[in-house]
This record gives C-alpha cells, sequence and structure tokens, in this order.
C-alpha cells in the first residue's frame, strides 16, 4: 500500500513563535501564511504542518499521490483503494471518504493509542 508523502500537522499555539522556532531548525516556508492560520515547512524531504486554531490535536497525514514537493507522482493508490484495504482489515474508520467519487478526498483513522491519521488526497 502506498500511503504518498508523509508529513506532521502540529497544533500550534500562536503560528508566529512556532515558524521562528522551526525556522531556527533549518525549516523553510513552503506554503500558507499567517492570515490563512497554518503553513507547511519544508527541510530537505521532511515536512512539518504548523496549524493555528484548525484541529485540537497533532496528527500524522499521509498524501496519497503527491511527492514531498506537492507535484503529483504516478502509480499511487487511490484513497478509496487504501479505504477499502482498512475497512476489510477491521480498521475502524473515524470519517470516511466517498467511494463512488474520484479525485481529491480524505478519511480518517485513529492508531490503537488514539492518535489521529488523516490520509488526505489532492490530486
Amino acid at each position: 500500500m502506498k500511503l504518498g508523502v508523509f508529513s506532521l500537522s502540529l497544533s500550534v499555539k500562536d503560528l508566529e513563535t512556532s515558524r521562528t522556532f522551526y525556522e531556527k531548525l533549518g525549516f523553510a516556508i513552503f506554503a500558507g501564511s499567517i492570515e490563512q492560520n497554518y503553513m507547511i515547512m519544508k527541510n530537505g524531504t521532511t515536512l512539518i504542518g504548523l496549524f493555528q486554531g484548525m484541529f485540537e490535536n497533532n496528527i500524522m497525514t499521509f498524501n496519497p499521490g503527491w511527492d514531498e514537493n506537492a507535484q503529483p507522482v504516478k502509480g499511487y493508490d487511490d484513497v478509496r483503494t487504501i479505504q477499502k484495504h482498512l475497512k476489510a482489515n477491521q480498521i475502524k474508520l473515524v470519517s470516511e471518504a466517498d467511494e463512488n467519487s474520484t479525485g481529491p478526498a480524505s478519511f480518517v483513522i485513529q492508531d490503537p493509542d488514539g492518535n489521529t491519521i488523516l490520509i488526505d488526497q489532492h490530486v
């Protein structure tokens, strides 16, 4: 199963303070802005998302069909295919993608410890 590029989506208290901290670790803004209440930051192939006021806890995020530069990749597993596989293996979904749709879609699961995992396809 190809889950796509991985990033950690962090729920932050102060976006500007977090941006400054991660810049000191070598990250640079890749997408988003203060006005949008989020920033995607990149260091090499490592991605983190900083989100202020958008969700309560940190989220592991996978983007099927994208590389670390948000560019489409060939030969990826569609989010609906991944979802069907997980359901067939008794993984409970918190939210589901419409299996009759095509293109962008997402679903959410939680690991056994309650950590949220977002499978978020943009292509």
